[in-house]
């Protein structure tokens, strides 16, 4: 019985990913679907940036995602759009199509690309019951946060700091660590070892995504290859700072300021 039940949890936990992986698996499916049939009377990325728009708004009207998230969403668009424009004009990476909804370079449909790693975050903050205790103090946070996303920006011009912040990340988030609920049994991890799992699994859907055809690194010019093992360490960045928008967001909308060293917030901050 204690192995079913293990099996059952195991089956559980994850369908409850699944599930939260709908607006990720719909981007990739259209990505494919894109792939191989041309989308008539419009370029591709205009018409990736209309099915999204379409997702989310059909997200909202059955339920699957709240008002709440679909903010934080928006939230994420908009940076990562703006990371994306930055990141073209410095030759990072490139999106080689033709788009009415191209701006300096970027389509808007990328937006949706970060707001997927927000959809998952809130999504799974919900479905799993997730608690965080023991977050460090904003005056740590914030800064942090900030700092490992203008280093995305500023390593092309000084030093890339990013091993630097990811000490600093290890020290502030030493003793934090996140419990989450699955078939009524609480259990808990290491906050710092979720942002590796799920860095690691962006790197994997980064690596269907070039494949795919939504866009291309320098090295995969010429034909798809493996996207570089480095780029982990910027998913594992980027996880981290994504984490840290939707924890405050969710900190801000349920009014907790106290701090001590069992603070904690859950998923009921974003349940309107």
């Amino acid at each position: 019985m204690n192995n079913f039940f293990k099996l059952k949890s195991f089956l559980n936990f994850g369908w409850h990913q699944a599930m939260s992986c709908l607006f990720p698996a719909y981007i990739f499916a259209m990505l494919a679907l894109t792939k191989v049939i041309d989308i008539p009377f419009m370029h591709r990325y205009d018409f990736l940036l209309l099915v999204c728009i379409l997702a989310q708004v059909l997200m909202i009207r059955f339920g699957i995602e709240t008002m709440d998230e679909c903010k934080v969403i928006c939230v994420f668009h908009f940076i990562g759009l703006a990371l994306e424009i930055f990141k073209i004009h410095m030759g990072s990476w490139g999106y080689p199509e033709d788009g009415w909804s191209k701006i300096l370079g970027v389509p808007l449909y990328s937006g949706f690309m970060y707001a997927s790693v927000a959809s998952y975050l809130c999504q799974a903050w919900r479905r799993l019951q997730v608690k965080v205790n023991r977050y460090p103090s904003a005056w740590l946070t914030i800064p942090l946060g900030a700092a490992i996303y203008f280093n995305f920006m500023t390593h092309h011009f000084i030093y890339d700091l990013r091993w630097v912040l990811m000490i600093l990340l290890f020290v502030i988030f030493f003793r934090t660590y996140v419990e989450y609920t699955i078939l009524g049994v609480t259990r808990r991890m290491p906050i710092v070892l979720s942002f590796v799992l799920i860095g690691f699994f962006i790197w994997v859907a980064e690596n269907i995504g070039t494949f795919l055809g939504a866009w291309y690194y320098p090295h995969q010019t010429n034909g798809w290859n493996l996207v570089k093992w480095g780029k982990f360490s910027s998913w594992f960045l980027l996880v981290i700072v994504s984490f840290m928008i939707v924890a405050h967001l969710k900190h801000v909308k349920g009014g907790h300021f106290k701090r001590n060293s069992h603070t904690r917030f859950n998923e009921s901050t974003f349940q309107k």
